[in-house]
Parts: C-alpha cells; structure tokens; sequence
C-alpha cells in the first residue's frame, strides 16, 4: 500500500490557548472516516551556542508537564509575524545573555502524530556577552558544558530534551 494523504472533511475547535490550538478533524483516506486530534503551534527555535573556548551554554529548567528540570540547549515560540532568524537571536539573549553568530542547522517537527509544531535549529558562534531578559515567570540557570563532556552526556541517556538531541545530531559534523 502506498502512501495516501488524508482529506480533512470538517473541523471543529476545542481549545484556543495561547501556546497551542487544539482541533478536532474528521477526515477521509481510501473511502474510509477517521478522527484526529490536531494541535496547531506558531512554531519554535533552539539554538546551541558554542563560546570561543568551547563551551556549549545549556539552560537547565524546570518543566512542569513532565515534572522535572531538564537540561536543554537555548529555546523559545515564535512571536506573531516573527520569521525563525529573529526568534533565534531574540531567545538566545534572552535567555542566556549572549548574542551571536546564527548559522540555520535545518529544522524538525517534533510530535507530528498529533501537533504541527516545527522547531528551526541553529548554531551559534562568535558569542558576545550582553545582558539576559528572562520572560516573567522564566526561572532557569544557564551551564557552560565543554562539548567533549556534552556528547558523554548524551551517549550515557543524561540529555533527553528532543531539540537538543535533534539539533546535536544535525550539528554534529560542524561541531568536530
């Protein structure tokens, strides 16, 4: 059987938040009817900044819907009509204090069984230090981690953040 796309039939709205967009999808595939929960994001950015002297600053937070702080390269939503570049700097200052040189790694969909949601990865070097501005009610640390020590943590299951996982995977050749 080959690939089919599916044919949206109607849709009906369960939940306008203000992260997510929750939608419930009666469509059609080969003559038969299903339903799908769809939740619609504005998308994201993540960012692996990498200091002159080989340090990748990770923020560690904590995240309440898995219940625990997790260790995570710098990330935040785009904002309405902001373009993935500009989220890119924008989180990264913000949430670290440093401005930097953005190369695009590529991007990734990280729940697509259910959610839309696309997170743009990006590299950053050539890192000026600035100011941090933390969104109100934003409580995280930021961790300077030699990259030898990063890829140990990820080889022995101590990173499980999937932007972080994705990004070091696509980065890896330019991070050698």
């Amino acid at each position: 059987m080959s690939v089919e796309k599916e044919k949206m039939v109607s849709r009906e709205e369960i939940y306008d938040g203000q992260i997510v967009h929750l939608f419930k999808d009666q469509v059609e595939l080969a003559g038969r009817k299903a339903v799908r929960e769809v939740i619609l994001h504005c998308g994201a950015a993540a960012i692996i900044p990498v200091t002159a002297d080989g340090k990748v600053l990770f923020v560690k937070q904590y995240r309440y819907p898995v219940g625990e702080a997790l260790l995570e390269i710098p990330a935040g939503k785009m904002d309405p009509g902001e373009t993935p570049d500009a989220c890119a700097a924008r989180e990264l200052e913000e949430e670290t204090g440093y401005r930097g040189t953005l190369k695009k790694l590529g991007y990734v969909y990280t729940t697509p069984g259910f959610c839309n949601e696309t997170i743009h990865l990006y590299l950053a070097t050539d890192l000026v230090h600035t100011a941090q501005h933390l969104d109100e009610g934003e409580f995280l640390d930021v961790l300077p981690i030699p990259l030898d020590e990063v890829w140990d943590m990820i080889r022995k299951g101590h990173i499980y953040d999937a932007k972080t996982l994705s990004a070091f995977a696509i980065a890896r050749d330019a991070l050698k």
